[in-house]
């Protein structure tokens, strides 16, 4: 007999067009947020008009954006082991998994913010940073960095597996929350109190630190209805759970480390060109992430709805799912597309007054921008194998989107056509991606149907 949640008939029987809605919908709306966020630090540090300030915090981006890798090795992983889990009524390995999440992700970022901490000097030499922003690189990756690890980690870990259990709305809640506090205290650290980038740096902190009180009171609010939990009785290295979570996991955590890999060898190749570059291509890069944070919200929020029709034998619901969430999120992808490079321009000067870096910005944000329907696709078909538990396919995936074939083609592009061109490297590499994954998503959704075909026909 299968033991039922609350949110069950989320997963199983609600209409597909409401459920994905219901999932996909918040967490779209706190993708965006997220990124309206990020791109506040840069607004308003641009708004000191000093490139170097700018510079400092691009470089500091692939640090940073590293504990959003672990976020999703723990939270991707493990929500994906708790749908499937739920999926055939096991709510024992579901809440064994969340408890192994939390405390294993809490320990690692912890030991991450230390050891960057301790290796700052030959971290900072290998990201790119120079004498102009050696000391704002230093200041704000202090705050965000060492001391905010956890925090930071851990907001994104329980935002998916809250998800993972239906409460969408909830999480994203907590992950918006976060965004918007921060967004209010960017402006009161960085000028009422002339803190200037170490004041964003702390904004990001405190905001993440605030945010990840409130999931605390969330689980206790909902405790006697969740399969989430932090109790250290819960905490289990059996039935396969670390293996599950961290090979399930990984391809997210890969594609972050792979992209934070790409990053910092362009940041060293445009920072030997000038300051100016480098914040142009900082702005241009935080603004592109919002075209992708459709994509990415609609993947994440659809991804347990996938695991559990998967687990549950479903299979028609679950290419059903499948299908609306590519519509979505490619069709806004395009529409990003569009956008971003026609006003690319009018966008950069919004952030900075610098001719320099606003012609560098403007044009790596409409180089960017036609990268955003193949990533909408790559994302897609990444998140799909890893709802169903696939391995090899999803990390072969990651690997390849960032950190390899991008990292050969930009040193090529700047020998040969100058650094202004340097991120044509990306929409190649991503449309070489995106024929491999189509290689690999095609058959195995055919296999998909041809299952269920089988079944079909065996009942009649």
């Amino acid at each position: 007999m299968l033991v039922e949640t609350k949110n069950d008939a989320l997963f199983s029987s609600m209409p597909i067009g409401k459920a994905i809605f219901s999932l996909a919908v918040p967490t779209i709306i706190s993708q965006l947020i997220t990124v309206v966020y990020n791109m506040a630090d840069t607004f308003f540090i641009g708004r000191l008009n000093d490139p170097s300030q700018v510079a400092a915090a691009t470089i500091a981006m692939p640090v940073f954006m590293f504990l959003t890798a672990l976020a999703n090795l723990f939270g991707i992983g493990g929500a994906s082991v708790i749908s499937r889990s739920l999926g055939v009524g096991n709510t024992k390995r579901a809440k064994q998994c969340a408890a192994f999440c939390i405390w294993t992700a809490a320990g690692v970022a912890l030991l991450y913010g230390m050891v960057a901490f301790l290796v700052r000097t030959p971290l900072y030499h290998l990201l790119g940073a120079g004498p102009d922003t050696w000391q704002h690189l230093e200041r704000y990756l202090f705050w965000t960095v060492t001391i905010g690890a956890i925090p930071t980690v851990m907001n994104g870990t329980l935002a998916h597996l809250i998800r993972a259990e239906g409460y969408s709305r909830q999480a994203s809640f907590g992950v918006a929350f976060g965004g918007i506090l921060n967004i209010i205290l960017d402006p009161l650290f960085i000028f009422t109190f002339h803190l200037e980038i170490r004041g964003a740096a702390m904004a990001t902190m405190l905001s993440n630190l605030i945010a990840f009180f409130y999931y605390g009171v969330l689980l206790y609010h909902i405790r006697k209805r969740t399969i989430i939990t932090p109790s250290i009785k819960e905490y289990s290295w059996k039935n396969s759970i670390p293996w599950e979570v961290f090979t399930v996991g990984l391809p997210s955590a890969i594609m972050m480390f792979m992209s934070t890999l790409s990053n910092g060898v362009l940041n060293n190749i445009v920072a030997s060109n000038s300051t100016e570059a480098i914040a142009g291509m900082g702005i241009a890069k935080k603004v592109d992430l919002l075209a992708f944070a459709i994509a990415q919200g609609m993947t994440q929020g659809t991804l347990p709805l996938i695991a559990y029709n998967y687990s549950s034998g479903n299979h028609k619901r679950m290419t059903s799912a499948i299908r609306r969430m590519f519509f979505v999120s490619v069709g806004m992808a395009i529409l990003g597309t569009i956008f971003l490079y026609a006003e690319a321009q009018w966008i950069t000067n919004l952030f900075i007054a610098d001719e320099k870096t606003i012609a560098f910005g403007s044009r790596y944000m409409q180089i960017l921008s036609l990268v955003c329907p193949s990533a909408a696709f790559n994302f897609g078909i990444i998140t799909i194998f890893q709802a169903v538990g696939k391995k090899i396919q999803p990390m072969l995936l990651s690997f390849i989107r960032k950190g390899t074939m991008d990292v050969p083609l930009m040193l090529l592009i700047n020998a040969k056509y100058g650094v202004e061109n340097i991120l044509w490297a990306t929409p190649i590499a991503d449309l070489i991606a995106l024929c491999i994954a189509l290689g690999m998503f095609i058959p195995f959704i055919r296999s998909i149907k041809r299952n269920g075909a089988e079944k079909k026909e065996m009942q009649v």
